[in-house]
């Protein structure tokens, strides 16, 4: 080291370099500081992440609710949503799609349809014209309630009822089939 000027401090800190050497103390303080920022970082985005990760862990059926609203906190720094979708995690909605699909395939069952084809073969209602009073519109819909077009002529009623009804109407209601019938007297 060369002499020292005379007005300088005989004893300088560890921290002040010599010229034209590296400067330790910067580096450090370089490296701290990038990774203090990465830590705080990584420390706010799990922190902000934490509502989704809630609801995805315990599989809710809101979590896509849950992931734009921590979506929407990130980017508009309006900290309610955030609350708002932890909220929503930590709250259980009850299931209403799970029952109702167990009754509709109980009744494709009791129907004797194939699962899942229980509204095959419906039409939908826009595909079906109306008229002004709301009804199919004349030659439009199908069925015993469609009105004809202009000119065309009406289904005729029935004229005889169906086997069954036949059946059922033939035989006086007090007896059943096979059974005789005392009268009294």
């Amino acid at each position: 080291m060369s002499a020292l000027h005379p007005n300088a401090p005989h004893h300088l800190p560890p921290f002040i370099t010599a010229p034209g050497d590296t400067d330790v103390l910067m580096v450090v303080m370089a490296l701290t500081l990038i990774g203090a920022v990465l830590g705080v970082g990584i420390l706010f985005l799990r922190l902000h992440t934490l509502p989704e990760r809630i609801a995805h862990k315990s599989k809710k059926l809101q979590f896509e609710i849950v992931a734009v609203l921590g979506l929407l906190a990130l980017f508009t720094h309006v900290h309610i949503f955030w609350v708002i979708g932890l909220l929503l995690a930590l709250i259980d909605l009850p299931d209403f799609g799970s029952p109702l699909r167990r009754i509709a395939g109980s009744v494709e069952r009791i129907a004797g349809v194939p699962p899942g084809q229980g509204g095959a073969g419906v039409p939908d209602e826009t595909e079906t014209a109306t008229g002004p009073d709301g009804g199919p519109e004349a030659g439009h819909g199908t069925g015993a309630h469609a009105r004809p077009a202009a000119g065309e002529a009406s289904p005729a009623a029935p004229s005889a009822p169906p086997p069954r009804e036949a059946a059922m109407t033939a035989a006086p209601p007090s007896a059943a089939p096979g059974l005789t019938v005392a009268a009294r007297s």
